[in-house]
């Protein structure tokens, strides 16, 4: 399938956000990406439920939501209720990873496993099969504008050679330091969707950025 684009609303102009949205909707884009910190888990706090809601009733596009907080499972059901269709909770954050994964499913979100840079690929070993989605942390969660951490390349062929092996459905997400120049050698090497910050709303055309983070 040809690889997805999901710019992270994390480095949109919060003092014109409904401008941004619009543009995203009328791009080549395929997903809003959502960072929600809460100041524990990452040294940063983004945005929450209200927040999602309001942002739900403007957009046109499915909502992939990256819970970067502690004990995630409090709040599946809420962000599903905001409007969420991919939850994406930190291996590193769930004591019971697999019990994480079908709280979100059976509210009828797709289920992703996200992985901090420090976190090997073989965490998923027993919870590839299971999961919808792996997200790769190209940078150190937190903040945006980070440069990216080029082991990730090596950690994208892991993660591909993992799902072939297990026979897996699972897709390959990358968050973190995506740009022009990166992009396509990550999807040569098997990642799906790409997750892009400051590279589309930091650009003087944020839309044709976004074209080209599509087709090349």
């Amino acid at each position: 399938m040809p690889h997805l684009v999901a710019p992270s609303l994390l480095s949109a102009n919060f003092l014109n956000l409904e401008k941004d949205i619009e543009m995203v909707n009328r791009s080549q884009a395929d997903w809003f990406h959502l960072d929600v910190m809460d100041g524990v888990f990452v040294p940063n706090i983004s945005f929450g439920l209200p927040i999602i809601e309001k942002i739900k009733k403007a957009t046109i596009k499915p909502f992939d939501v990256h819970l970067m907080i502690i004990d995630p499972d409090r709040f599946v059901e809420r962000f599903r209720k905001a409007g969420a269709d991919i939850i994406s909770v930190h291996a590193e954050a769930c004591t019971h990873l697999h019990r994480s994964v079908y709280l979100i499913k059976n509210t009828g979100a797709k289920a992703g496993v996200v992985l901090n840079p420090h976190s090997p690929v073989s965490l998923l070993t027993e919870i590839i099969n299971d999961t919808d989605m792996v997200l790769l942390m190209s940078v150190n969660p937190g903040f945006g504008g980070q440069k990216f951490i080029e082991n990730t390349y090596a950690k994208v062929r892991d993660l591909k050679e993992l799902i072939l092996k297990k026979n897996s459905s699972a897709t390959i997400e990358i968050d973190g330091g995506i740009d022009l120049n990166n992009a396509p050698l990550l999807v040569n090497e098997g990642v799906d969707i790409l997750v892009a910050g400051n590279t589309v709303f930091a650009s003087s055309n944020p839309e044709e950025t976004i074209r080209l983070l599509k087709n090349f």
